[in-house]
Parts: structure tokens; sequence; C-alpha cells
């Protein structure tokens, strides 16, 4: 301290401290530079948009269960009371498949239009690609006749939409089988159901006959294995025409594609195919959550064209 009781800063002791307004403006320009990067990583966000305001499919790699490992327990038992189906509500997981409106008459051409809506009521339009679309909708009377399977297509406010015609009179269910993705990237695999009536005087079919053997436009189809209650267990199906096998062609990023429905509540039943052939023949993965009567739909392409073979299963 001098004379004047002044403390002053001995030159070259130490270095210089910065003075107020160079560490403002450096807290300015850091602050601004913060907020361009927070800014940018929430646009990045955002791209894919929101639940309410932007269409954005994702691909998703199916799960499927390694080849070759056999039959395996789910941890199901065989007096198990609760049911692994899905399609048996149009409300899961916080998710409400909602028809928007139309008539349906039998033998004409209709539309059906939907949307799958959040716990906020808000209309979804994130889904994941799965076997090459973002939506697959099953369409089958309540006697389990009259299978389609259909791919509906999205407008940008949610909106599914999909040309339909239900031949027959009687009650249909239409299956809306799809994967949501959360904004977080939160993956939730659905399938919701609703009622479709087609006026008129109905007549149910009976379900036809067990059988390992169908038959669909001259093609054979063989399929070898037993459904278990909770026990995943492969069912291998062998396509034949003429004695000899087609060359089987990929459909929908998958050589097959089949679904099984119950008999009486018509439970929806996810199977997991095989990513390729096995000596010639397609394979699915599937657990069965109850005895009954099931049929089983097949989907396979040969030359360009798509058929369904289906048979009837009985699980004690």
């Amino acid at each position: 301290m001098d004379e004047e009781g002044v403390t002053r800063t001995v030159p070259d002791q130490h270095p210089a401290a910065p003075d107020r307004a160079t560490v403002r403006l450096a807290l300015v320009v850091g602050g601004l530079i913060l907020a361009v990067l927070l800014g940018f990583g929430l646009g990045r966000m955002g791209a894919g948009g929101g639940p309410a305001t932007a269409v954005g499919l994702e691909t998703v790699t199916d799960h499927t269960h390694p080849p070759g490992t056999g039959a395996h327990d789910h941890g199901a038992v065989a007096d198990q009371t609760t049911t692994d189906a899905g399609g048996l509500s149009v409300t899961s997981a916080g998710y409400t498949l909602t028809p928007l409106g139309g008539a349906f008459t039998p033998g004409r051409e209709g539309s059906l239009r939907f949307q799958i809506r959040d716990a906020q009521r808000r209309a979804v339009t994130r889904f994941a690609i799965v076997h090459d679309k973002p939506m697959h909708l099953i369409v089958v009377r309540r006697d389990l006749s009259g299978f389609q399977h259909l791919h509906p297509t999205m407008a940008p406010d949610g909106t599914w939409s999909v040309p339909l015609t239900l031949p027959q009179p009687g009650t249909w269910r239409a299956y809306a089988d799809f994967t949501t993705v959360a904004d977080d990237g939160t993956q939730t695999v659905l399938t919701l159901g609703v009622d479709l009536v087609a006026p008129g005087r109905y007549e149910p079919t009976p379900l036809p006959a067990p059988t390992s053997t169908g038959t669909v436009d001259g093609f054979t189809v063989d399929y070898q294995g037993t459904p278990q209650v909770g026990v995943n267990v492969p069912l291998t199906f062998r396509i034949t025409a003429d004695g000899a096998a087609p060359t089987v062609e990929r459909y929908l990023g998958a050589y097959g594609h089949l679904v099984a429905l119950r008999e009486g509540d018509l439970g929806y039943l996810h199977v997991h195919p095989e990513p390729a052939l096995v000596d010639g023949a397609v394979r699915f993965w599937l657990t069965v959550p109850g005895p009954g009567r099931y049929r089983l739909y097949l989907d396979f392409q040969v030359a360009g064209v798509v058929r369904t073979a289906e048979f009837t299963v009985t699980v004690p």
C-alpha cells in the first residue's frame, strides 16, 4: 500500500486478471454457442415429428428365434387363464384404434379409415416399418372365413385408409398390426382390433376339419409341427406344385407370413418367421396361449403372385 492508501499490483508477479467487460463478453458468446448447439439438437430430435404433427417411418429389425434352438418355454403353463393373444380390444398400452366412419355393403368396395391415437387422444404419426410396411391390416369374418391381408396408407394427419370389400354379410374383425415409435425412440408393438358390419342375413360357415395339408390355386402346402400351450415350437411349411418345389419368393421382406386366429374370441397371435428358407421350406415359431381351435393363414409368393393357404389346428 502506498502513501495514498491504495493497493497496487506489482507488474510481472502474476498474470493479469481479465476485466469485467471481458468476462461478460465471454459469458455472452458462450451462452450463444450453447443455445445454438441445443437448438440444433432439439431440431434433430423434432425432425422425425411429434405424435400429432409429422409423419415418421423408421426401419426396425424383427425379433426372430435363433435357428435350430428347438422349442423353448415362454414361462406359460398349460392351465393358464391369461392370454397373450392380441387384437381383443380397441385399446391397449395407452393406444386406441379409432374408426372414422364409413358403412359397408356386402360385395361392394368401400373404404376403411381410422387413426391410432395415444393417451392424450392425439393421432400417432410415427410408426416403424416392419416387414416392409408401417401398418398391416388383417380382415376376417367372425367365422374365420374371408381372410384378407391389406396395407393401408397414412395421410400426414395420421389417418389411415384402404379400399375394402366385405364379400358376405356378417360381422367382420379388422386387426391393425403395427409398431409405434415414441419421441425418445421407444417402440411399442401392438395389435388392436375392431368389428365391422356388413348388413344382411348371416349364415356362419363351419370351420373346416383339422388337416396338415392345404391346397390353393394348384399349389399344395404341407406343414409339420405340433402347436403347444405356452411353448414356442417350429411349424415348417413345404410348398409344391405338380410334385415339384416352386421358387418361393420374398414377400414383404420374408419368405412367408403367418397369421393365427383363435376360434371364439378371435385372438390374434404374433408368429415369428425364420429369416431364410430351411431346406426349401418356410419355418415359423408359434406359441399358443391356451387350448382350442385355431385357424392358420399362410401368405406366400410364387412368380410374383401372393396366395394364402389355410389350416385348422386343434390344440388340446
